[in-house]
Parts: C-alpha cells; sequence; structure tokens
C-alpha cells in the first residue's frame, strides 16, 4: 500500500474568493453560500501542536472514514453531511477542485454544542491515568482491579471540554456537562453517543479493528440535533488490531499514537515548536491511515 509517493501533502489552504471561517488543528472551514465546506488538510496534531509536516493522504483517510460512518449511523442521529463528491458543491468551489476532491466535505451550517462527547469501551489514555489516581473516570466510579487496555462492563460516555487551539480539552462529569448544555440536551448527547459507539464498535469488530474509544461532536439546527465534524476516524479514536490485542499494556493502533511514541522516546517537551518527524515516522503512520481506511471500508485508495 506504498501510494505516497506521487499524491501532494497538502498542509493548508488558500482559496481566495472563499471566505474562511476557521483554521483547526487539522481542518479548514470556509463558508459557502448557505453552507460551509469542510477541508481535511494532512496537517498532523499531536499533545495538540500542530506539525509543519504533513501526513500524506491522511485528509483523504479522514473524509472518507466519516462519510462511511455517517451512513451506516443515519437511523440513530442525523448528520451534517450534504456530499463529499466536489462535482455537487457550489460553483464556487469548482476552481479550487483539485485540492477538493477526496478531502472535503460540503455540510450543513450547525450551532456546536460546547462539549466533546467521549465514548470509552476500554481503558487507556487520559482515562487509565485518571482511572489509577482515583479508581473513577469523569466521576464514574469503575471497578477495582481494572489493567490499562482492559474492556469495560459497558461502555462509558465521558464528556470533556472544548478547549482553544493549543490547549487541553478537560475531561469533565456528566453533572458539569449538564450545567453547559442543560439536562435533556446532556442526556440527548449521551444516548446518541452511546448508541453510535455501540453500533461502530460492532461494524469495526467484524473487520478486525476494536475501537477503544471515540470522541464526537453535536451541534443543532432548527432545533434539530446532529452530529458533526468527523466521525469514528483515526484522529478521533483508538483504533486497534484485534489480532494484536492484549490487556495490560499499551496498544498498537491503526492512528498518530505511532507519532505519540515517537516522540515520548526522544522526551519531547510537548510544547511548539514541533520537532521535524523523520521520514520512517511520517511513511509509518501514513501507511497506519490507509489500512484502517481499507479494513474498515474496503477502499484500497485514498484518491
Amino acid at each position: 500500500m506504498k501510494r505516497h509517493q506521487n499524491k501532494p501533502v497538502i498542509t493548508t489552504t488558500d482559496f481566495p474568493t472563499l471566505k474562511l471561517v476557521k483554521r483547526g488543528k487539522v481542518r479548514d472551514i470556509y463558508e459557502v453560500g448557505n453552507y460551509l465546506l469542510i477541508v481535511a488538510t494532512d496537517r498532523l496534531s499531536a499533545f495538540d501542536v500542530v506539525f509543519a509536516q504533513g501526513i500524506p493522504f491522511k485528509g483523504q483517510v479522514l473524509t472518507q472514514i466519516s462519510r462511511f460512518w455517517f451512513e451506516r449511523t443515519r437511523d440513530i442521529i442525523s448528520h451534517h453531511l450534504i456530499s463529499t463528491d466536489v462535482e455537487d458543491f457550489p460553483k464556487e468551489c469548482a476552481p479550487f477542485q483539485e485540492v477538493l476532491a477526496g478531502r472535503s466535505m460540503l455540510v450543513k451550517k450547525t450551532a456546536p454544542l460546547p462539549l466533546e462527547c467521549i465514548v470509552r469501551g476500554y481503558i487507556s489514555g487520559s482515562a487509565w491515568n485518571e482511572y489509577k489516581a482515583t479508581g473513577e473516570v469523569c466521576g464514574i466510579k469503575l471497578p477495582a482491579g481494572l489493567v490499562e487496555s482492559q474492556k469495560l462492563p459497558e461502555p462509558i460516555f465521558t464528556p470533556a471540554t472544548k478547549a482553544e487551539m493549543g490547549m487541553h480539552d478537560e475531561n469533565i462529569t456528566f453533572q458539569r456537562a449538564a450545567v453547559l448544555v442543560g439536562v435533556g440536551v446532556a442526556e440527548k448527547m449521551r444516548e446518541k453517543s452511546l448508541r453510535i459507539y455501540q453500533r461502530a464498535a460492532a461494524i469495526a469488530g467484524q473487520k478486525g479493528i476494536i475501537i477503544a474509544d471515540t470522541k464526537m461532536e453535536f451541534g443543532l439546527r432548527g432545533g434539530e440535533m446532529l452530529i458533526i465534524d468527523e466521525l469514528l476516524t483515526p484522529d478521533s479514536s483508538r483504533f486497534w488490531p484485534h489480532d494484536k490485542y492484549a490487556p495490560a499494556r499499551a496498544q498498537e493502533s491503526y492512528d498518530k499514537q505511532y507519532v505519540r511514541d515517537y516522540l515520548l522516546s526522544i522526551n519531547w517537551d510537548k510544547k511548539p515548536p514541533a520537532p521535524d518527524l523523520p521520514t520512517e515516522v511520517i511513511l509509518t503512520t501514513s501507511q497506519k491511515y490507509l489500512e484502517a481506511l481499507e479494513r474498515l471500508t474496503g477502499e484500497r485508495s485514498a484518491e
């Protein structure tokens, strides 16, 4: 699957005739009439720092995997995606089709809700650290004696606040989430998040992938709640190969964990500026994203 040689890596976009709304860690968002155009670049963010180097095919993989999951969860909740086909985009986008192809979504505008909706089926990452210290995760008491990467008795909903660029999201209790968005809205976000996770975990499990945890976002449009942003991608989730899974240790994964492990190995202080990554780290990470796409969707190309 070595397809990195002849596809340009895009770390930023510049469409002078479109209105730029926001540059996120990975996505550039433009306003196009009554819609938004979300462009997934190949930018890499690790430990909340954006790197100068990009990961080949990353933007296409994120877009295609999001589309895959939006289609398979639409009976649980409506989504914001209109199309990923540049031929469907408004005419203002036509001059930029070459860049947009495969890495962009035309979406409905929503009012984003100020929560990261995280569902965890396994204990890892910040949840593992919190559990070791307190026996809880986001105020949820968990059984004693769990080991790193262990499957939880049932998936848990662990919300977090949305942080500004360069800041860290903060894990919070459900009670605090309810104060931020209202009890009814928080309960609906929890219910939809858990149902989406359970559906996706079952689908991925049939394809040899464990979804250890994932992060979702929701928005309101005309009083209706929609799922927005990306969905169940290697950027927003931990994907573990089932055939290599073993509890009581950190796991191999189909995401940027390979980059994180490298950065930990060089004792980087996790502050800007980001260090340069070796070519081998960049290309191996690219292959992990491409393998996630192929395992999940059966698509062999991120074109």
